[in-house]
């Protein structure tokens, strides 16, 4: 029972890595105001290029640097596009997530259902032999102990350092971090460019660690889409977005089991299980608005802290333009 516990958590932790970065890159690139709509796309752009680079050169560490510099390049278009030029964010990346799809598809063609380069395992020497622990945290791919890494470092960053208060003051009110001296459009800029390069490499560790290859489908598909709803979930605060996106992991783990013991019942019940309760947390996280049980909070102070804990606030300014020159 233990050791199945201990393989059943080492499997979310895998299945958990994607996610975990995708929606870390997202949370930092809404809490500087920017809405990235063209996860999805970048994803399966990021994930076809890494393989197709570690495909042609045998060398997954240049497949995964090369998901990275997509994912950048991907962001860097919704960058120029909204923040210079001032268009729609979410018209344009509704819009990039499209032609990335499409186009990591068309380009990605001459390489489905190949033999690739996969990322390595490492041993951690002194882990790998302890009880339980050595099982799940003992032996894993990079990428997964890079995950884990970056979701304490995110908070840290993000709630404890001079940067991430700028960070969240452009995001929050950007005329006021402006007359404090903030440049506004390139904190916006560099975040955005940040949490496009984690999503690239979100998309990498899908080709080259969790489900190694390239094909179509790919089975990356809507995990940008789940991404963006756990950000949500996850209240912009990278602890409880990493919370959101391994109980994901761990619902799609638990519905593969799942399908081992119920064979009768139709696999595509279980594939598609994770999304509803995934809908089920979010009503639960905006319970709050709910007029009449508002209501009763005011009068429950227990119910109050309760529904407080729960309930999350977008920043201020997500998704809102910025002009240095209306502010001069």
């Amino acid at each position: 029972m233990t050791d199945a516990l201990a393989h059943a958590l080492a499997g979310i932790l895998v299945a958990g890595v994607p996610l975990v970065l995708a929606t870390l890159g997202e949370t930092l690139t809404e809490r500087a105001g920017v809405i990235n709509l063209s996860l999805d796309g970048t994803i399966l752009l990021a994930a076809m290029s890494a393989f197709a680079v570690s495909f042609s050169s045998n060398n997954a560490w240049l497949g995964l640097t090369a998901a990275v510099g997509v994912g950048c390049l991907a962001a860097a278009v919704l960058a120029v596009v909204s923040l210079l030029f001032n268009r729609s964010q979410l018209a344009i990346g509704f819009i990039l997530t499209l032609l990335w799809r499409d186009l990591a598809y068309f380009l990605g063609h001459p390489y489905a259902r190949q033999q690739g380069a996969q990322l390595p395992v490492w041993t951690i020497a002194g882990i790998k032999d302890l009880p339980f622990l050595g099982v799940v945290l003992g032996q894993q791919t990079p990428v997964v102990y890079f995950s884990l890494f970056l979701i304490p470092f995110s908070w840290w960053w993000l709630c404890r350092t001079r940067a991430g208060l700028r960070l969240r003051a452009v995001g929050e009110d950007p005329r006021a971090a402006y007359v404090r001296g903030i440049w506004v459009v390139g904190t916006r800029i560099l975040y955005t460019l940040l949490g496009g390069a984690l999503v690239g490499l979100a998309g990498g560790a899908y080709s080259l660690a969790v489900k190694p290859g390239w094909g179509r489908p790919q089975g990356a598909e809507g995990a940008g889409w789940i991404a963006l709803a756990i950000v949500i979930f996850g209240g912009w605060h990278p602890l409880r977005a990493a919370f959101g996106a391994y109980l994901f992991a761990a619902l799609q783990v638990v519905s593969i089991q799942l399908q081992d013991a119920f064979p009768a019942i139709p696999a595509p019940i279980f594939q598609v299980a994770p999304f509803p309760v995934m809908i089920l947390t979010l009503l639960l996280v905006n319970i709050g608005d709910i007029g009449w049980l508002h209501d009763l909070s005011l009068r429950q102070p227990w119910l109050r802290r309760w529904l407080q804990r729960l309930q999350v606030r977008a920043p201020a300014a997500l998704g809102q333009d910025f002009q240095p020159e209306e502010d001069s």
